[in-house]
Parts: C-alpha cells; sequence; structure tokens
C-alpha cells in the first residue's frame, strides 16, 4: 500500500514539530505539508489533496470545525484537541478518531493504524463528517465565523459583519458592504448553521442579517423589500414577510 499522504495542522509551532518528529518515523506516512491556521488550511487541503489531515480544532480565526465546513469534500480527518469533552463525545458517536492533548507516540500510531485500514477498504471517511456538524448544530454551536473565497485565496469572515447572503447565477455569494464573496455552501446549509436570532431566510434565494435591517418596505402583491444599512435591498417573500412579521413585530 502506498504511504499515507498526510497534512499536519496546527496553530502552534511546537506541535506541528512534534507531530512531524513522530509521523516522519511511521514508514506508512509521506507528510504531504504543514498549514499554521485553518484558512491556510482549506487551501493546503484544496491544492494537495492528502489522504489524511491531522486537525487541531482550537485555532483562531477558523477552527477546525469551520475547515471542514469550508470544504466541498472533506478527506479523512484525525481531529486533535486540548479539552473539547463534547467534541471528543461527538466523535465517539459518529466514529471519527481523534487524539486528546497530550497523546502519546503509541496513540498516534494506532489512529494512524485505524485511518490506514480504512483507507485501504476505501471508506470515504469524509463523508462521515456531516452528521458529526449537524449534532454540533443540534447542540446550539452556530457559525460564528465562515471561509469565503476572496480571488485565488480564503478570507475569514466573522459572521455578524455579513449584510446578507444570496444565489447570484447559482454561485452563492457573501456579502459584506459593497464587497461579494463566492463560499461553497448551499443556502440551505446555510440557514441550518446561522444562528437565526440574528439570520433569516428571506426568500428561496436570499439569507438577511436581521440586525442589518433598516426597513421594510411594501411592494407588489404582499411582498415586501428589505432595505439594509449598507444600502442593499433584498426581496422578501409574501410567505416569510408573515414569518418576519412575527419576529420584528411590525
Amino acid at each position: 500500500m502506498n504511504p499515507i499522504r498526510t497534512l499536519i495542522v496546527d496553530d502552534e509551532a511546537p506541535a506541528r514539530d512534534r507531530l512531524r518528529r513522530l509521523l516522519s518515523a511511521m514508514d506508512q506516512v509521506e507528510i504531504a505539508g504543514e498549514a499554521q491556521d485553518g484558512a491556510q488550511a482549506v487551501e493546503a487541503i484544496e491544492r494537495l489533496s492528502p489522504d489524511l489531515v491531522l486537525l487541531d480544532i482550537q485555532m483562531p480565526e477558523l477552527d477546525g470545525f469551520g475547515v471542514i465546513e469550508a470544504l466541498e469534500h472533506p478527506p479523512a480527518v484525525i481531529f486533535v484537541t486540548a479539552y473539547d469533552a463534547y467534541a471528543i463525545r461527538a466523535f465517539e458517536v459518529h466514529a471519527l478518531d481523534y487524539l486528546l492533548k497530550p497523546y502519546s507516540r503509541e496513540r498516534l500510531e494506532e489512529a494512524i493504524g485505524r485511518a490506514q485500514d480504512r483507507l485501504a477498504r476505501e471508506q470515504d471517511l469524509g463523508a462521515q463528517l456531516g452528521p458529526l456538524l449537524e449534532s454540533l448544530t443540534a447542540e446550539g454551536r452556530y457559525l460564528t465565523r465562515l471561509a469565503v473565497r476572496d480571488r485565488d485565496s480564503i478570507r475569514v469572515l466573522d459572521a455578524e459583519v455579513v449584510d446578507w447572503i444570496g444565489v447570484e447565477e447559482e454561485q452563492v455569494m457573501v456579502h459584506v458592504g459593497d464587497q461579494a464573496y463566492a463560499i461553497r455552501r448551499t443556502l440551505a446549509d446555510l440557514e441550518a448553521r446561522l444562528d437565526p436570532d440574528h439570520f433569516f431566510r428571506a426568500h428561496r434565494s436570499a439569507i438577511v442579517n436581521l440586525d442589518r435591517v433598516q426597513e421594510v418596505i411594501p411592494w407588489f402583491k404582499g411582498s415586501h423589500i428589505l432595505r439594509l444599512t449598507s444600502g442593499a435591498e433584498v426581496d422578501l417573500s409574501r410567505a416569510q414577510a408573515r414569518a418576519l412579521r412575527k419576529i420584528l413585530g411590525w
């Protein structure tokens, strides 16, 4: 069997150094590269297409979950965590492996061996991440940051700065002021993962940040237009106007 091409992702240099040293001693592993934050990780995964990612959870800007959410086709992942007890329970439920810091060489070898066995059987380990993210949503863990495309790089946006999100020519675009960024997620995914106290599905092709709604303008046959603080105007369907009326109480 060919060596497992493995990407190391951790925001702490000593942690990356230790993983590199331990993995270099394993014949079944080829180190494909390293990344020191979530945005770099997304770019590296898309560029290098590793078989396996050793992914730290607690990282600034974009954490390990955000990395997975930003990918269209996630690879196999071994999560690395220092203290996230809930995440550990979730990994166990969904049969995903994890390393609890500080981990031993033997524990790392066990995790690599498990991944090697399942990759050899051509199991889609990335597909198992969907139920994990759904379980996190059920526990109230909403997206606080979005990884978007800014030309050829990844930009991380705080969710609170987003004005609205819409579909344009089959591409989902995140609007912040007069800028628009592509994101590789569907509106349905975003609606489920964004905090409903702040984000609202205005119609089938748009989600608005309620904190950015400045004016509700009556329009044609019971429909409305939402004017945002940025000056943008977003259609509000008749059905959703009834729902929004209950939320805003107008």
